[in-house]
């Protein structure tokens, strides 16, 4: 994907419109000066927000605290689980 981005040049070949490039860029940059918590927090996040698309809250919860992350909290479950958060 990232090289796909960098090359702007989507998977199936096609070019990425200058103006979809133009906002990931501006976005990631931001991304990038933003102050961190720590890689294990950057790790938990992203393992929350990809697990949540594949597994079952109770399934994402045993994996977090099986490798010694803090369980899903209450705000997470609802954003990610729930018809409120959608």
């Amino acid at each position: 994907m990232d090289e796909a981005i960098a090359k702007g040049v989507d998977l199936d070949g096609s070019k990425i419109p200058a103006e979809k490039l133009e906002l990931y860029k501006e976005i990631m940059a931001l991304e990038a000066d933003r102050q961190r918590s720590g890689v294990s927090n950057s790790m938990r996040s992203r393992i929350v927000r990809i697990g949540a698309k594949h597994l079952s809250h109770a399934d994402l919860d045993v994996k977090l605290v099986a490798a010694d992350f803090k369980p899903l909290t209450e705000r997470e479950v609802i954003y990610y689980y729930t018809s409120l958060g959608k």
